[in-house]
């Protein structure tokens, strides 16, 4: 097989086979593809694209390139969730141990937040001594014994994905939807799980900014899914503006709870009773209505919190920050954002408020930085909502006292007042499958 022979045949816009998509994929784990020669792929594959059956190949191959999770020993169903990024996404949080109170097994491999996304993993670490690390045997166990368990991902999951994803962001090439998808869908593939719901966030705090491209998006990953044998669908959802009213670590475990106490926000709760009722009808667990109103009943008799307590000890954190969240140390300083003039917000740039919270210390520009588990942001107002000049909009947290005045501009600039009230939108915009 000769990578310059498969470039070439990308390039003239011909369609590869599975033995040439699977040579591109493993010589991209293992090196012996030169990262120049996968880029110029890359690149041929963005101006030519691929088709349906190179796209399910490519996601195979990718999920292939390393381990593939055995979840045999898994007594019952497995669902699976994945969420495209957003700001103020906690849902996992919320989704999983509702699912897993309904009789769902959740053995879900979680990621660490980068740029003004965050992350399942940070966000359950700022619980003291919380556990994301285990060998197999031990992470079968505790999904076993409670239902589940959010691990991190194993740096051997899909290392083709890994490398390519490293590629395609120093080349812009990240922005080709067959690449998008196969990126996705490979590590979910790899997690084994039977059935699989997406969140395909859409929106300014989205990658996909439109309902189009959102939905074609998470077509593509249904057909994949579907191709490789899982069951699938996929829920379009808005992130035009942050979800829920926290932003930050600790602070989003925080409102998690709250949810589950069924005193969270309308547009999480909502969210999150659509996104599990999903996952639970394609477990067989009823038709998508009666599956709402099952989710629903986990959260009013306090089952599905139990659950995530249970969770969390069984993971080696302190389950009595959930129990009590005024536990959580709170951040040294606050610093508050008042409007400027009265009238209605008509839009949060979901994406720089994202930044904002990034420049206090709660997420990473790189996977090398520290987080201030800590930092955040709270908001009092949202779009849609009357606001008077000098009124808080929101509330600033962070552990060092000169990062507020970058954030403060930073968040300044992703609100917008005006004297009307905007027209209000859904949280569900489609569904895929």
């Amino acid at each position: 097989m000769n990578i310059k022979e498969i470039i070439r045949k990308k390039r003239s816009g011909l369609s590869l086979t599975k033995e040439e998509i699977e040579y591109f994929a493993f010589g991209a784990a293992d090196g012996s593809i030169k990262d120049y020669q996968l880029s110029a792929l890359l690149m041929a594959i963005c101006f030519n694209g691929l088709d349906s059956n190179e796209t399910l190949e490519l996601t195979d191959a990718m999920a292939r390139s390393g381990d593939m999770a055995d979840l045999s020993a898994v007594n019952g169903i497995t669902g699976d969730k994945h969420s495209t990024g957003g700001v103020g996404d906690k849902t996992t949080l919320v989704v999983a141990p509702i699912v897993a109170e309904c009789g769902v097994k959740i053995a879900k491999m979680s990621g660490r937040g980068l740029g003004h996304t965050g992350g399942t993993v940070d966000k359950l670490e700022s619980i003291p001594n919380f556990r994301t690390s285990f060998e197999t045997d031990e992470f079968i166990s505790i999904v076993n014994k409670c239902g589940i368990c959010v691990a991190g991902q194993s740096g051997k999951l899909c290392p083709a994905d890994k490398k390519l994803y490293s590629l395609r962001d120093a080349t812009e090439t990240v922005d080709n939807m067959s690449l998008i998808a196969s990126s996705i869908m490979s590590k979910k593939l790899a997690g084994g799980a039977d059935c699989i719901v997406l969140d395909v966030k859409c929106g300014s705090g989205a990658f996909m900014k439109d309902v189009d491209s959102a939905t074609a998006l998470a077509e593509k990953m249904v057909e994949i899914g579907r191709g490789a044998g899982r069951k699938i669908a996929a829920l379009i959802t808005d992130m035009d503006t942050p979800l829920g009213k926290n932003i930050g670590n600790s602070l989003e475990i925080v409102e998690a709870v709250e949810t589950l106490k069924d005193n969270g926000p309308d547009d999480l709760t909502e969210i999150c009773v659509l996104l599990a009722a999903k996952l639970l009808e394609l477990a067989d667990k009823g038709s998508f209505d009666d599956c709402k109103k099952l989710a629903m009943s986990k959260i009013k008799d306090g089952s599905a919190l139990n659950k995530l307590a249970e969770m969390v000890a069984l993971q080696g954190g302190d389950s009595e920050f959930i129990r009590n969240t005024s536990l959580f140390p709170k951040a040294h300083y606050s610093f508050d954002i008042k409007a400027s003039e009265s009238g209605y917000i008509s839009h949060m740039n979901a994406e720089g408020i994202g930044l904002a919270g990034v420049s206090l210390g709660a997420g990473r520009q790189t996977k090398e930085d520290d987080i201030d588990y800590s930092a955040g942001i709270i908001l009092n107002k949202k779009t849609g909502d009357e606001i008077a000049k000098g009124e808080i909009i929101a509330t600033l947290y962070s552990s060092d006292e000169s990062l507020f005045e970058q954030a403060a501009l930073q968040f300044n600039s992703s609100v917008t007042v005006e004297s009307k009230k905007p027209a209000s939108k859904p949280l569900l915009l489609n569904i895929v499958g």
